[in-house]
């Protein structure tokens, strides 16, 4: 008898239905979602447009570009795009919005912030930003526009928050680029990490920790800045960041090597989440150190953590903290958390179409991103919603 033929497994099936009546109130819920949003497009025909637009992305379309969701509404396409590209619409004002709508509903003093930089693949060398830099999204250099972005996880859950273009510094010199693209006066080039600060700084959401990967951990000035706000950090770095152990003169080793070192009695078995085929389950270690800046200069005391998978395939990663009196265990859960912006691209991708767009301009980036973070807002809500059935 197959397992899911028995008793114990029947009625667990049962139970995690999800009925018809359990989704057929989705469009009424979307109307009322959005009539916390629709005041902040001033004229009828972007309150109209904006609904349209966020219903399309909601729906079944393999593409959710403009003209696919203006014909299956069976609208002009015109206005549509126009509305996306370069409608006179205030999208960080919208995104303000969705930050104080997620700190009414998931908001907590021990909530982490996440940044992370995405790539978009792209031909051409027309749209906003666009050249040949990392791409993670391809594992590699190729020709991409790249946003960073920042999301917000609490134990249960995770939400989007902000977005930013990143205008490479060859881009945001040219000024002929620039006058195609639109880009504002007020917009300079600036690295990714300094952006992430500036969406930290405007960021009304209550929490209590940032995380990054290591393309900001690595960056000695960011850890400084989040020193000289208070904010505590657990940040991904390189395995051969230069480190040695706090109050010590040893002779400083790459932190891979130090792991190494370490015998197995320091390693300490943890479960940081539950992931597809069960809890993840790591063995992980941590030290008082000071770290080598870019220019070879001796940091303040932080705190080194290692965290090794157990089972599946072998890997090791290496993050600094500043919360040198914390435990262990909060340190591993932290920067599990950042786990939670990667499901939200994989469903702002998969499910939204994030990377479905046409605009080549800087506004209408920062309309079609803003339009479809606050559909996969909803999208979160709605999955909160039928949480508890569906955990069962």
């Amino acid at each position: 008898m197959s397992i899911l033929h028995q008793p114990k497994a029947l009625a667990l099936l049962q139970d995690a239905e999800v009925s018809a009546d359990d989704v057929r109130g989705c469009q009424s819920r979307l109307t009322s979602f959005l009539e916390r949003y629709l005041p902040w497009f001033h004229r009828r025909e972007q309150r109209e447009h904006a609904h349209l637009v966020i219903e399309g992305k909601l729906s079944g379309l393999e593409r959710k570009t403009s003209e696919p969701i203006a014909n299956q509404a069976g609208v002009p396409r015109k206005p549509i795009q126009v509305f996306v590209g370069n409608g006179g619409w205030d999208d960080e004002a919208v995104m303000a919005e969705l930050r104080r709508h997620v700190a009414t509903e998931l908001g907590d003093p021990n909530g982490v912030l996440i940044l992370d930089p995405c790539g978009f693949p792209k031909k051409g060398n027309e749209s906003c930003g666009v050249q040949r830099q990392w791409c993670g999204r391809l594992g590699k250099v190729d020709n991409c526009q790249v946003g960073v972005f920042m999301a917000y996880a609490t134990a249960e859950d995770g939400a989007p928050l902000d977005r930013q273009l990143y205008l490479p510094k060859e881009r945001a010199g040219n000024r002929q680029h620039r006058k195609k693209c639109h880009v504002p006066k007020e917009v300079k080039y600036q690295e990714k990490w300094r952006i992430g600060l500036e969406l930290m700084d405007r960021c009304e959401v209550p929490y209590g920790w940032v995380t990054a990967d290591d393309e900001f951990g690595r960056v000695t000035a960011f850890r400084t800045a989040l020193r000289e706000r208070s904010k505590r950090y657990v940040l991904d770095v390189p395995s051969n960041t230069l480190i040695r152990e706090a109050g010590t003169r040893d002779r400083f080793v790459r932190a891979d090597v130090w792991a190494d070192r370490q015998p197995s009695s320091r390693w300490q078995k943890l479960k940081v989440r539950a992931g597809e085929k069960g809890a993840i389950v790591v063995r992980a270690v941590c030290v008082q150190v000071q770290a080598k800046d870019e220019d070879g200069c001796v940091g303040p005391r932080e705190t080194l953590l290692v965290v090794r998978s157990v089972g599946g395939e072998s890997r090791r990663d290496f993050a600094l903290s500043n919360a040198n009196d914390t435990a262990l265990e909060t340190l591993v859960e932290v920067r599990s958390r950042r786990h939670r912006i990667e499901e939200l691209f994989e469903a702002g991708k998969g499910e939204i179409g994030l990377g479905h767009y046409e605009v080549r301009n800087w506004v209408g980036w920062h309309h079609h991103m803003t339009l479809s973070l606050l559909a996969l807002w909803f999208l979160v809500l709605e999955k909160r919603r039928l949480k508890k059935k569906l955990r069962r």
